[in-house]
């Protein structure tokens, strides 16, 4: 069995997906498999992987399922990787050519089991980190203390054991919504275990015109279910004050979209709940304009 799988959460990007393929025949390791959730995408997707299949220059899987978002990707994926390790790569971005080398050989020199996995680096194609590289005497850290007691800004690359993540619940689906912000799992995961940092870059990002990172508000407008679990359990897991209110605005606003006025039910922070009620209200007129 190979030691990690990289997985794919795709939906109608046949277009940008051969960037990827590409950056894994490259690899200087072929110790992964590549495997490919397909969310009921419409374009040639299916025929385009079949190809690559029958190439057989990596071991690839395919799996098709009903369109539901990417969390419900994440979760099929979950269901279906046996590696030691796994890393989600999406499908507008690639890997650098080392990436599963040196992901690797890392682990193989730090890892015992009080980590969950590693946190590496994202770079845009012209070699800039995104954010910042941690800093060189930071071995260990959970996720939501890189970015509010260490203050390493920008996304990072998560690639996590896989036994660890199994021992979570998967997340909600929600009718006729698509999103419910992954970070919903990490914080869970950050009560139990760090991190090990790597100050690599493993991954080329390229946010795309039809990604979620640049459709945010209109993502607020499709999912506010999704958005509104991911609010109230990140503010019940962190540990950093800021961080539970400013989540307890949004679920609030959240709240207000979906005329669910019994804000308190299932609320471990009433006090606190009741302060944001205003700063609630305001990002609710807010979004609601954005969406015009």
């Amino acid at each position: 069995m190979k030691k990690i799988t990289v997985f794919t959460t795709t939906y109608n990007r046949a277009y940008c997906l051969h960037k990827l393929y590409e950056s894994l025949l490259r690899q200087t390791s072929k110790d992964f498999c590549w495997l490919i959730i397909d969310d009921g995408s419409t374009d040639t997707t299916k025929s385009l992987v079949e190809n690559w299949i029958t190439e057989n220059l990596i071991e690839i899987k395919y799996a098709y399922k009903k369109n539901g978002g990417m969390h419900t990707g994440y979760n099929k994926a979950y269901e279906l990787i046996e590696t030691e390790l796994n890393t989600c790569i999406d499908s507008d971005d690639y890997m650098t050519d080392d990436a599963i080398e040196k992901i690797l050989e890392f682990w193989e020199q730090n890892k015992n089991h009080n980590f969950a996995g590693i946190v590496a680096l994202d770079a845009t194609e012209d070699g800039k980190v995104l954010g910042e590289k941690f800093p060189k005497n930071l071995k260990s850290s959970t996720l939501e203390d890189l970015y509010n007691k260490h203050k390493v800004p920008g996304d990072k690359k998560l690639i996590y054991r896989t036994a660890t993540v199994k021992k979570y619940p998967k997340y909600p689906v929600f009718e006729e919504e698509r999103l419910v912000p992954l970070g919903t799992l990490y914080i869970q995961i950050d009560k139990d275990f760090e991190l090990l940092c790597m100050n690599e870059v493993v991954c080329i990002v390229e946010y795309m015109e039809d990604g979620s990172t640049r459709n945010i508000f209109k993502q607020y407008h499709r999912s506010p279910k999704g958005f509104r679990y991911s609010r109230l359990i990140t503010a019940k897991h962190t540990k950093y004050l800021k961080v539970k209110f400013t989540n307890l605005i949004h679920y609030i606003s959240h709240s207000i979209y979906l005329k669910k006025f019994k804000i308190l039910k299932n609320n471990e922070h009433p006090i606190l709940t009741i302060l944001a009620i205003p700063f609630g209200v305001m990002l609710y007129f807010y979004v609601k304009y954005k969406n015009k």
